[in-house]
C-alpha cells in the first residue's frame, strides 16, 4: 500500500456547515495510505470552522480567509498541492468508500495515464437517489467532438499532476464552468489517448436548492457560450463568432487563458460540433428558427459520418415536422 501515489484532495468551503462534515469524513475515512487533504475556506460565518477544527488533525493544511470565489479557493489549494493525482471535492458532495484506492489503481495500470474518470450518484434531500451520471463524455478518435460537446463530471474526474502543470490554474473569471475550461484545455493539449474511464460509482453528488447546479443553471449556458465565442475570436474564426454573437447570450469581454496555439483544423471541427450541439438543443426547445440558423452554419465535411446522420435527422424534423407532432413524439 505504501507504493500508492500521493493523492491531493482540495475542498473549497464557504458557509456549507450543514454538509461539510459528511464531506470531510468521506475523505479521511478512505484510509488512503498517501493522502494530502487541503481545505480552503472563504471566511465562513456559519458553523463550518467548528467542523473543520474538529478534524484538523487529519488535514494536511487548512485556512479560512476571504477569497474571490470557488475557483480562487481551489487555486490556493492547487498552488500548495504536492500529490501526483489531484482533484477537488465540494462541501455538498462526498466520496464512496474505497473511491481513492480505485482511482489510484487505474492510474497505476499505465504510467502514461493522465486522467481517470469514474461515475457518481445523484441524490437530493437526505439521501434520495435520483440517478447516476454516465461519467465525463469521451468520444474515442474524435477529439473535436469531445471538445465541442464538452461535458465533464468533475467530482469523479481526476487529473495527473503533469497534466495540471500544462493546463495551469483554474480561470477565476469563470464561476460555473471552470472545470469545463480545464477539461477543454486538457483535450487541446493531450487529446483523448491517455484518459481512462471506468464505470464504478466513486462520488455522491448532492442536488439541493442552493447549489449552483440547481439554482443557476442558465448561467452555466451563458459561460459555456461565452467560452466558445472567445475561442472563435482567439483563432480568428470570425464567421462562427458572428453566428454566436448574434444568436446567443454571451459575455463578449471574456478571454480564454493559457491557450497559445491549436491546430486550425481542430479548431474548426470543434466549432462545428459546438454548433451541432446548440442546434440540437434549440430543436429540443422547439426554437425552429435558431435551430435552422445553427444547422445551416455547419460544414458537414468537418463532421464524422454518424454525426452527419444526426444533422440530417435534426434538419428534417426541424423543417418538415410540426411542433405539436414533435411534442407528441417526445411524450
Amino acid at each position: 500500500m505504501d507504493s500508492f501515489p500521493k493523492i491531493t484532495i482540495i475542498t473549497p468551503s464557504y458557509n456549507q456547515g450543514q454538509f461539510i462534515e459528511q464531506t470531510i469524513q468521506s475523505v479521511i475515512n478512505q484510509n488512503y495510505p498517501n493522502l494530502e487533504y487541503i481545505i480552503i475556506d472563504g471566511g465562513s460565518t456559519d458553523n463550518s470552522l467548528d467542523v473543520i477544527k474538529k478534524y484538523e488533525k487529519y488535514l494536511t493544511y487548512w485556512i479560512s480567509e476571504p477569497d474571490k470565489g470557488q475557483s480562487d479557493a481551489i487555486n490556493k489549494g492547487l498552488k500548495i498541492a504536492t500529490g501526483e493525482i489531484i482533484n477537488w471535492l465540494n462541501t455538498d458532495d462526498y466520496y464512496e468508500p474505497n473511491a481513492l484506492i480505485k482511482i489510484a489503481e487505474k492510474f497505476l495500470e499505465n504510467n502514461n495515464t493522465k486522467v481517470v474518470c469514474a461515475r457518481s450518484r445523484l441524490f437530493k434531500n437526505q439521501n434520495e437517489t435520483v440517478g447516476f451520471t454516465k461519467g465525463t463524455d469521451i468520444y474515442p478518435n474524435n477529439v473535436a467532438k469531445t471538445i465541442g460537446w464538452a461535458r465533464i463530471d468533475q467530482p469523479e474526474t481526476f487529473f495527473h499532476r503533469s497534466a495540471i502543470e500544462k493546463m495551469g490554474l483554474l480561470d477565476i473569471e469563470l464561476n460555473y464552468l471552470m472545470d469545463r475550461d480545464w477539461w477543454i484545455k486538457y483535450l487541446l493539449f493531450f487529446g483523448t489517448e491517455n484518459v481512462v474511464k471506468f464505470s464504478d460509482i466513486v462520488v455522491n453528488f448532492r442536488l439541493h436548492n442552493n447549489s449552483k447546479t440547481v439554482l443557476q443553471r442558465e448561467k452555466f449556458q451563458v459561460e459555456n457560450d461565452s467560452w466558445f465565442f472567445a475561442f472563435t475570436r482567439q483563432f480568428n474564426c470570425l464567421s462562427y463568432a458572428d453566428i454566436i454573437k448574434e444568436n446567443l447570450d454571451i459575455n463578449e469581454d471574456y478571454l480564454i487563458k493559457k491557450i497559445d496555439w491549436v491546430d486550425q483544423l481542430l479548431v474548426k471541427k470543434t466549432l462545428n460540433y459546438f454548433l451541432l450541439l446548440r442546434a440540437n438543443e434549440f430543436y429540443a426547445l422547439n426554437d425552429k428558427v435558431k435551430a435552422k440558423i445553427f444547422l445551416n452554419a455547419i460544414d458537414l465535411k468537418l463532421l464524422a459520418d454518424e454525426d452527419i446522420q444526426l444533422w440530417k435527422k435534426i434538419y428534417f424534423r426541424n423543417k418538415f415536422i410540426l411542433t405539436p407532432i414533435i411534442n407528441l413524439f417526445r411524450k
